[in-house]
């Protein structure tokens, strides 16, 4: 009897855990893979499926987004992690670094979801090592959580896993992977819950903008993730004067979006406007727990988001404000950067056949005084905000029509602008940029909206 007993035992307990092991994906089960469906070229995405009319999308600069396709009513995503080429700078002065990321660029591309939407990602492994992706803010089940050896087990170099999700939360949230130096090579990406009824006040412009920093030694491309001091400072995976400037209309009301999985906290400053801090890492904040400013902090592993009304035109710097920060390369370890009393520097603008051929930090003739040298704290370990730093026809695209000659030369690092213009040079710009044709363009969705309204 107890024999019977326990075969009948031995065989639920059996039935039982076949039962249980049919419940999860394949991807969680040792060893085990399954084929994911194609959906677009793994590198440089195209645009996604159009959200609904009264959604504005999201613009991610020099990233884009991730496309979908529909599994009935489930949006299924295709995303891998992989070594990608970032080039952060052109020139002769540039840099292209070796990091890991998503979909061919780092940070990975955007993911855009509507509250209620169900979500699908399919996750592919192509790393040397073992991943897991953790869904930062996001409230779910723990199976989707990605912490390795908690919710899941860890997703072996060539393994894949599927992660669900119903959307119920709406705001600024972002993917990455959990393991602690991969962060640091540059795995993560945004992810945006858009609301099902817009926000008030309704935002004509939405931008994500990504927080980013690396140490790279001079001649090598990659980076030192066990460094704690940078001279590689990125927004959206470029170095100024590479960052694509935001295009507003003025009279735009305009949102940025800030993720930061770095290791150092940024105070992002905007000049010329004063904005409200509407939104955090777990979402919108109640209108009447805003507060105005125009430098807001956001903090390691932090999302802020930032409303303004466009109001005033101009050219206006969006940069972090320490000001390591707003260069590149300040450290001794990276080749020249002093100055002399014998260098100099041209009084006006730089020429097109002197552009070209900035190749040193050094100053051009005349704007050092002749007491310099006995004046303390000259000179500087570095001085790089001159004329001779120009690269505009390096980094000449639409977003830059129409700024002062040898602009590029001020921005170094985390520094971008937001342009408000006028709305005869809107429409003169935005024009350029559609005659572009750029493929995988990030402003195309906005472009097309625009176009149908």
């Amino acid at each position: 009897m107890s024999n019977r007993r326990a075969f009948l035992q031995r065989t639920l307990s059996i039935a039982a855990a076949l039962a249980g092991s049919r419940a999860l994906p394949a991807q969680q089960m040792p060893g085990m893979t399954m084929p994911m469906p194609e959906l677009a070229p793994k590198s440089r995405p195209t645009p996604p499926l159009p959200q609904a009319s009264n959604i504005v999308p999201v613009i991610t600069p020099d990233v884009g987004d991730l496309p979908y396709i529909l599994d009935g009513q489930t949006k299924v995503f295709r995303l891998i992690a992989e070594p990608v080429k970032q080039p952060i700078l052109p020139g002769p002065m540039g840099k292209t670094l070796d990091l890991w990321g998503f979909n061919g660029t780092s940070p990975g591309p955007t993911i855009q979801v509507t509250e209620g939407d169900h979500v699908r990602i399919l996750f592919e492994n192509h790393l040397p090592e073992p991943t897991s992706m953790h869904w930062h803010g996001f409230e779910d089940s723990i199976p989707n959580d990605g912490m390795p050896g908690i919710s899941q087990l860890l997703i072996p170099p060539g393994g894949t896993y599927t992660y669900e999700f119903h959307i119920h939360q709406t705001g600024t949230f972002f993917y990455h992977s959990h393991m602690a130096m991969q962060e640091m090579a540059g795995m993560l990406g945004g992810f945006i819950m858009h609301p099902k009824a817009p926000h008030t006040p309704h935002c004509d412009k939405d931008f994500l903008i990504h927080l980013q920093e690396y140490f790279v030694l001079p001649t090598n491309t990659t980076p030192n993730t066990m460094n704690m001091e940078f001279n590689w400072l990125l927004l959206n995976g470029k170095a100024g004067p590479a960052t694509t400037p935001l295009i507003v209309r003025q009279g735009d009301r305009v949102r940025i979006r800030f993720v930061n999985l770095g290791m150092d906290h940024h105070p992002m400053h905007l000049h010329g406007n004063t904005f409200h801090t509407t939104g955090t890492e777990a979402g919108r904040i109640p209108p009447t727990a805003w507060w105005p400013g125009n430098t807001v902090l956001v903090g390691v592993a932090q999302a802020r988001d930032i409303e303004f009304n466009a109001t005033n035109p101009g050219d206006w710097m969006l940069h972090c404000h320490l000001p390591h920060h707003m260069m590149n390369q300040m450290s001794s370890n990276v080749g020249p950067m002093t100055r002399t009393a014998d260098d100099r520097t041209s009084d006006g603008p730089l020429t097109a056949q002197q552009e070209p051929s900035v190749s040193t930090m050094k100053m051009l003739p005349s704007s050092i005084a002749p007491n310099a040298n006995s004046v303390p704290n000259f000179p500087q370990d570095a001085f790089m905000e001159t004329p001779a730093m120009a690269m505009d026809s390096l980094v000449d695209r639409p977003e830059n029509h129409g700024l002062r000659p040898g602009w590029s030369a001020y921005m170094m690092g985390m520094m971008n602008l937001v342009r408000v213009l006028p709305p005869p040079l809107y429409d003169e710009i935005t024009t350029r940029m559609r005659q572009a044709a750029r493929p995988n363009d990030p402003y195309a969705p906005l472009l097309q909206r625009e176009e149908r309204a």
